[in-house]
């Protein structure tokens, strides 16, 4: 299967012409046999709910081989990877009012854990190739209510961690991270969920360390640890040890249940055993892909500082309409139609989300918007135009080449390049027939 470059005269299949081929992606998530036996296992035994590591011991193995992997933080297990982060932001004792600098341009799960805490978002524009938090936007958005920033490594790819902790010391905030889709990811030889006072990373089905459905939450602070457990874990875990003592009055029964289930313990567990070797294949695939796109034209990938080294739980391009004549979107719908799937993850920026408008909300009674109304913040029209412009530029698709599979990267490589090789019948088509529907995740 080559990746070379198709010839012009190589209709394209949206105008009728033969498409090169779908996509296809090794088996994801795999478990081993022993993951499988040991969870069928906790299931023959009756090993149904984790109230804490002192009663299931595979909680506290998951938890001791999470810890490792992040420079042996403490290490809370949880339901979610919003869990993980609401607990991160209970443990830090952000609440009620208390500012959180962050990013539009995520999904909804890195703001909800905030709102769920009555705090105040405060939104500030990304950077333009990779979506990730501006470092250089933070400190005019400081106030002296702000208490926190809240990074997220969105799609594999790790937020600039070094400004960000200069900026948080500085100023005396709190810096939290959101690993969700970036387990393994680096910069400068830094694993994310090392510099942040917590960190939260999901760990359901779908993402680079699958379970079913579970989460957790790093953080250097064991006063974080215990906070963030008394919010969302059965009695605080009490019944573990060590709680410290002034905190011991306050645990109880009013908690979200957070808590992670047994057999998704021994999950995490087995499946952090395979994490590097399936990066490493993520990461040897995704520079195949490069190199096979070396040569086009309109859509492209990051260009990464050298020590950065992204998870890939998502590949996200760039597309050029304006160099290419065509909107994002009828380029998408020539790609599916070749066979290989990209939509734009962010839909649009979180903040002009309806739900965030106390002014004119006329939907279902939402909890979070009288602490919005409060704070008097106005999220209608802000201008983010870095984050604007990636909502109708960039392009995502999945990317779990965990296993090889270097003959698909050069189909991708091989559609890409088709479809660029016939932008002029695209373009003819686009006056036509008007651009394709929104290419975006529903």
């Amino acid at each position: 299967m080559s990746s070379t470059l198709a010839p012009a005269a190589s209709k394209l299949a949206l105008l009728g012409g033969t498409p090169v081929g779908k996509i296809t992606y090794p088996k994801f998530p795999t478990f081993t046999d022993r993951a499988i036996e040991r969870t069928a296992e906790m299931l023959r035994a009756g090993k149904l709910f984790g109230l804490g590591k002192k009663h299931v011991p595979e909680i506290g193995e998951a938890e001791a081989v999470i810890s490792r992997y992040h420079g042996n933080r403490h290490v809370m297990a949880t339901s979610s990877g919003h869990a993980a982060l609401q607990s991160a932001l209970a443990g830090l004792e952000i609440c009620c009012g208390d500012e959180v600098i962050t990013t539009p341009y995520t999904w909804g799960a890195s703001i909800s854990c905030i709102l769920h805490q009555t705090a105040i978002p405060i939104f500030v524009d990304v950077e333009r190739e990779t979506g990730l938090i501006d470092p250089a936007q933070i400190e005019a958005a400081i106030t002296p209510r702000t208490k926190a920033i809240l990074a997220v490594h969105i799609f594999g790819q790790p937020a600039n961690l070094k400004r960000l902790r200069a900026i948080a010391d500085k100023h005396k905030l709190m810096l939290i991270e959101d690993g969700s889709q970036a387990h393994g990811a680096e910069i400068d030889g830094i694993r994310v969920g090392t510099v942040g006072d917590a960190a939260g990373f999901s760990c359901m089905g779908g993402k680079v360390l699958a379970t079913t459905e579970a989460g957790y939450m790093v953080t250097p602070h064991e006063s974080v640890y215990w906070k963030g457990a008394m919010i969302g874990q059965h009695m605080g875990r009490f019944s573990d040890g060590g709680m410290p003592a002034e905190l011991a009055p306050y645990r109880d029964s009013l908690v979200y249940t957070y808590r992670v289930e047994p057999f998704n313990a021994v999950l995490l567990t087995e499946q952090f055993g395979k994490l590097d070797a399936e990066l490493a294949e993520r990461r040897r695939h995704a520079n195949l892909l490069r190199g096979h796109l070396a040569g086009a034209q309109f859509l492209k990938l990051p260009n990464y500082a050298a020590g950065v080294k992204p998870s890939y739980h998502l590949l996200s391009f760039t597309f050029d309409s304006e160099a290419a004549g065509i909107s994002r979107d009828t380029f998408a719908a020539a790609v599916k139609a070749e066979g290989l799937n990209m939509v734009g993850y962010v839909p649009s920026p979180i903040s002009d989300w309806p739900r965030l408008h106390w002014q004119d909300y006329r939907g279902p009674r939402v909890s979070w918007l009288a602490s919005l109304e409060a704070a008097k913040v106005d999220y209608r029209n802000l201008p983010l135009p870095n984050a604007r412009w990636r909502v109708d530029h960039a392009l995502e698709t999945g990317f779990d080449m965990v296993a090889p599979n270097e003959p698909m990267v050069a189909r991708m490589a091989e559609i890409i390049l088709k479809v660029e090789a016939n932008i002029d019948a695209l373009r003819d088509h686009e006056r036509v027939a008007g651009p394709a529907a929104p290419a975006v995740r529903g």
